[in-house]
C-alpha cells in the first residue's frame, strides 16, 4: 500500500466477504478531506455499494441509510463531509451521463466527497485532478480484488 499526497491509500486488497469490503471502504473514507472524486467500477454484485457504505461510515453517516442510487441517480448524505453517491448504470455512456446527474454542479462543492459507481460511463468527460479509480473485480462466492489507483 502506498500513500498519495492526499493520504488516500492506493494499492490492491483481497476481500473475502462484505465485512472486509466495508472495512476497506472505511479505511479509504477515513483519509478523505473533501474535494475527492472516487470513480468506482466493477460488475453487478461485486460490492460497490458495500464499499461506499464503508466510506459513509467513516464520514459519520449511518451506513444503513446508504443505498444504491440506481434509480435516483444521486443520493446526497450529510456527515463529517458531504457525500454524493452517484450511479450511472442506467445511463448512456458519454458526457450525457454527466449532464443527467448535473455532475459539474456536484463537483463544484470542494468540501464534498463524490463517489461515482459505473464511472466508466463518463467516457472522456473531463474531471478535476483529485480523482482516484477504484476497481472491484470478482463475483459470486469468489474473493474480491479491490484496486485503488
Amino acid at each position: 500500500m502506498t500513500i498519495t499526497a492526499h493520504h488516500i491509500p492506493t494499492g490492491e486488497w483481497l476481500s473475502y466477504g462484505p465485512a472486509e469490503t466495508f472495512s476497506i471502504g472505511k479505511q479509504v473514507g477515513e483519509k478523505l478531506s473533501g474535494g475527492e472524486i472516487l470513480l468506482l467500477d466493477g460488475p453487478l454484485g461485486a460490492g460497490k455499494t458495500i464499499f461506499v457504505k464503508g466510506i459513509a461510515a467513516s464520514l459519520d453517516i449511518n451506513p444503513e441509510e446508504v443505498t444504491s442510487p440506481s434509480f435516483t441517480l444521486v443520493n446526497p448524505y450529510s456527515g463529517r463531509l458531504p457525500l454524493f453517491h452517484i450511479d450511472l448504470y442506467r445511463l448512456e455512456q458519454g458526457s450525457a451521463a454527466a449532464h443527467a446527474v448535473d455532475l459539474e454542479e456536484l463537483l463544484s462543492d470542494e468540501g464534498a466527497v463524490v463517489v461515482i459507481e459505473w464511472a466508466n460511463r463518463l467516457g472522456r468527460y473531463p474531471l478535476p485532478s483529485k480523482v482516484w479509480r477504484i476497481t472491484i473485480s470478482g463475483d459470486g462466492e469468489e474473493p474480491r480484488n479491490i484496486k485503488l489507483a
